[in-house]
């Protein structure tokens, strides 16, 4: 017997691996995608948010409805990374126009109702970016903590370097503050740091797998990804683009392509040289995170490549 849908909220900051973890999740049965939050990170707001509705006008979802969260993270200035992503933050390929807009409701609104209206563990919340708009939207209203299922972020770097500082991986670095309220927040909590999605390493026969689709989306990512691929390829000396976002809608998808260990995990917030710093001190407090460390690579690209190949 098949198993039914696994709701979930992406909330996300795209960004070319965003746009492609997006992509994957619309092309899957195995996810029913209740809404995408969108949060400013790799690029500004509104961009995050017109990129957002621009995939899902590439991939012809518009269905799935886009709404603008926040503007900065909570305490600390807006940190971005257009000197990975471009200016757009998904340069590579030319998406099409919005055909429909943003939602009025606000992304942390948004949230806080889905959940409130969901019986308890039935929502999966999937942040790609910083974690400001799932921090705010548990500050609100405590009450959504029971009816969350799990939060999948990536995010954090244990045992490999930082990709923003030496100990920071980017997500935790915009907004440490928000990663502490959700690391302490009691949700079932899941992390795809840096350690795994450097082993998800998308290699040349990878992207021209996807080209040979020869689809508007398939060409379309295949642009994304040799655009995005550069910055990874001169920094790492590395021969593929880290599919960071990805990995997170492909154990929604099937859990079996990766394995991980429950840990207590912390974030730096106070001290500037290490803020960022994602940790773990099991001597501090039960496991609250399962951090995944290991990825089927071959399975996992075919996956990536088959799910968007057939939109």
């Amino acid at each position: 017997m098949s198993r039914s849908p696994r709701r979930i909220i992406i909330d996300t900051d795209p960004g070319q691996d965003d746009a492609i973890a997006i992509l994957v999740a619309v092309a899957s049965r195995e996810v029913e995608v209740d809404a995408i939050t969108t949060v400013a990170g790799n690029v500004p707001q509104p961009l995050v948010t017109d990129n957002a509705l621009s995939l899902l006008a590439l991939a012809g979802r518009q269905d799935i409805r886009v709404y603008r969260g926040c503007e900065r993270p909570l305490l600390r200035p807006l940190y971005t990374a257009e000197y990975v992503h471009g200016p757009s933050g998904v340069d590579g390929a030319d998406l099409p126009d919005p055909t429909v807009g943003v939602h009025s409701t606000h992304a942390v609104d948004l949230i806080v109702d889905t959940c409130l209206a969901s019986d308890d563990g039935m929502v999966t919340l999937c942040p790609l970016g910083p974690l400001t708009n799932i921090a705010m939207a548990i500050a609100k209203e405590p009450a959504i903590v029971p009816k969350i299922a799990e939060i999948l972020w990536m995010g954090g770097a244990f045992d490999e370097p930082g990709n923003t500082t030496e100990v920071a991986e980017f997500n935790a670095y915009v907004d440490p503050h928000a990663a502490h309220v959700v690391f302490t927040s009691g949700v079932p909590l899941t992390i795809f740091p840096l350690d795994v999605t450097h082993k998800a390493l998308m290699f040349p026969r990878h992207v021209e797998a996807l080209a040979d689709h020869a689809t508007p989306v398939a060409d379309a990512a295949a642009g994304m990804i040799r655009f995005y691929e550069k910055y990874d390829i001169d920094k790492y000396e590395i021969e593929g683009a880290p599919m960071h976002d990805p990995c997170v809608i492909a154990y929604c998808i099937d859990p079996t392509l990766f394995s991980g260990t429950p840990h207590h995990v912390l974030v730096d917030t106070t001290h500037e040289e290490t803020i960022g710093n994602t940790y773990i001190d099991d001597s501090a407090g039960e496991a609250n995170a399962t951090v995944i460390t290991d990825v089927d690579a071959e399975r996992f690209f075919d996956l990536v490549v088959q799910r968007i190949g057939s939109l």
